[in-house]
């Protein structure tokens, strides 16, 4: 898939709020300084497309990007920063639980993992929430640039051999890196033949 055009059409408090309309939605979800927004800046060739920050948690709100006109990235806030309040944390899980259960045109969400970590308990956690709720969802890989090619696959092994432990089989898998462009062919068509379906493919359980 080609991108000719992305741009920032709104950012919204909650589900309510979101763009009316029947276009395709694929979010991306990850914890706080996963590498999203610079995932999304790959993603579309915009280099400040979406807001980068050193600070954790900055993004508060859902953010919508609209891609070739056609479809649009949705920018959802990152889970398990540590530092915010408690009623900062629940209003933020209901906004994100919100979108995604509630969201009839999100088509697939990816869920963005630190390539260089063992599993977390809240990742853990939050894809077993989504495969009890049906929700699609892919694996995407970050930051794999950080590590040597052998690290890589032998981290992204790892991290898979411990879900099939608990998962029949696994959803799709992507191995990404915002630096050097990795990944980035295979996610656009991933989309792209997504795009072609008139509702969201079912998720594996």
């Amino acid at each position: 898939m080609d991108i000719n055009s992305a741009r920032f059409i709104t950012s919204c408090p909650d589900v309510s709020k979101c763009p009316a309309g029947d276009k395709h939605e694929y979010a991306f979800i990850g914890r706080s300084n996963v590498g999203k927004s610079s995932l999304i800046n790959m993603l579309t060739g915009r280099k400040s497309l979406a807001m980068t920050s050193s600070t954790p948690g900055k993004t508060m709100l859902i953010n919508y990007f609209l891609v070739n006109d056609e479809w649009y990235i949705v920018d959802l806030p990152g889970y398990g920063y540590a530092q915010r309040s408690k009623d900062s944390r629940v209003a933020l899980e209901r906004m994100i639980k919100g979108y995604i259960a509630g969201r009839e045109q999100m088509t697939n969400l990816f869920v963005l993992i630190d390539g260089r970590h063992k599993p977390q308990c809240n990742d853990l956690e939050f894809m077993q929430w989504l495969g009890e709720e049906g929700v699609p969802f892919s694996i995407v890989f970050t930051k794999l640039d950080k590590l040597s090619s052998t690290a890589a696959k032998k981290s992204v092994a790892a991290y898979c051999e411990q879900l099939l432990e608990q998962w029949e089989a696994l959803p799709p898998i992507f191995k990404t890196s915002s630096e050097d462009g990795r990944g980035r062919h295979e996610l656009l068509d991933y989309i792209e033949e997504l795009n072609k379906l008139p509702h969201a493919p079912e998720v594996v359980e």
